[in-house]
């Protein structure tokens, strides 16, 4: 492998910034000198090949929490694919050349980072990458990250075991497709019913979904069979609470809980993937990217808008990174 004085690392990278919050698609810029980020010790310079984009970027640009937010300027993007280029003096577990994916951002809403992953390239803590799994392309890996290691740490909350049955809400979305998968190759579950409009009920069964609810014509709420685990990906916990088990669990990712819905907000965290590559290597669990959700890095606002549309099958993705 390369050592770290084979790599050549320019001074000035491309990058998407926003110098003020607002809707992405007004207020992202294409900067084209950027200083390449300083490397801590325990972190890895990582040269992106392909950036996924997460509700919770466009919701940040909003300001949705810009109480515990870093101050702008902010290079946007938690999702990153790549090839490590440089190593600090404390990080073991990487070495120049490797590929590896993850969430750069640690604790999603507690003073991200300002400089993300819609970069040339970015620093990261090794505690938070894994090596990309060989058997898939970096725009796979990029799309997995942090709806992966949502999907996986929602359903430990959840006290999700094996013989139990679930009901996602938004099965169709990044996270949602991921919890069906996860359900069933990872967990276990004796049952796995689903939440999605009409156009994507096939794709929900053929991602392992028992029962595929069409929630335009039907209130998942009033069918008689309730869940021991309710997985709320969309923001309709009150709803929720009303198709769980006595003494079941509500999780949701999105808006406000209704008691005794928990809120769950990511730590990032590379061991997660870990645990998953072989899962996913096996091919047991399969990335989701919207058959029109691979823009170039050049069209990243255009990436921003549709998936503000919030039709978005999966997940969207920037690559190539140039």
């Amino acid at each position: 492998m390369a050592s770290d004085s084979d790599v050549t690392i320019p001074s000035k990278i491309k990058a998407w910034v926003y110098a003020e919050r607002g809707n992405p698609v007004d207020v992202l810029k294409l900067v084209p000198d950027v200083g390449v980020p300083e490397i801590k010790e325990d972190q890895v310079l990582v040269k992106a090949v392909a950036a996924a984009l997460n509700p919770v970027d466009f919701k940040r640009a909003l300001g949705f929490f810009k109480h515990t937010d870093s101050l702008p300027p902010i290079v946007p993007g938690y999702d990153v694919a790549g090839v490590v280029v440089k190593v600090g003096d404390q990080a073991k577990k990487f070495k120049v050349g490797d590929e590896v994916y993850g969430d750069i951002i640690e604790k999603a809403v507690d003073h991200p980072k300002q400089h993300g992953t819609l970069a040339e390239y970015t620093a990261v803590e090794e505690r938070l990458l894994a090596l990309k799994p060989k058997n898939l392309s970096f725009v796979e890996a990029a799309s997995l990250p942090l709806a992966i290691e949502t999907a996986y740490e929602g359903l430990e909350r959840a006290g999700f075991s094996p013989g139990k049955s679930i009901l996602v809400l938004g099965g169709a979305g990044g996270v949602g497709s991921l919890v069906i998968q996860l359900a069933k190759e990872v967990f276990g579950a004796s049952r796995v019913a689903a939440t999605s409009s009409t156009g994507k009920l096939e794709l929900l069964k053929s991602l392992g979904a028992d029962l595929a609810i069409d929630y335009t014509k039907e209130n998942f709420e009033d069918l008689p069979e309730k869940f021991d685990v309710v997985y709320d990906a969309v923001g309709q916990s009150e709803r929720a609470v009303r198709a769980v088990k006595e003494g079941g669990s509500v999780v949701t990712i999105a808006g406000a809980a209704t008691p005794p819905a928990v809120l769950f907000i990511l730590t990032s965290n590379g061991s997660v993937l870990e645990k998953l590559n072989p899962f996913l290597e096996s091919q047991k669990i399969k990335p989701v990217i919207d058959p029109k959700g691979t823009f170039p890095f050049s069209q990243a606002p255009e990436a921003f808008s549709y998936l503000q549309t919030g039709r978005v099958t999966g997940k969207v993705v920037i690559h190539p990174i140039a």
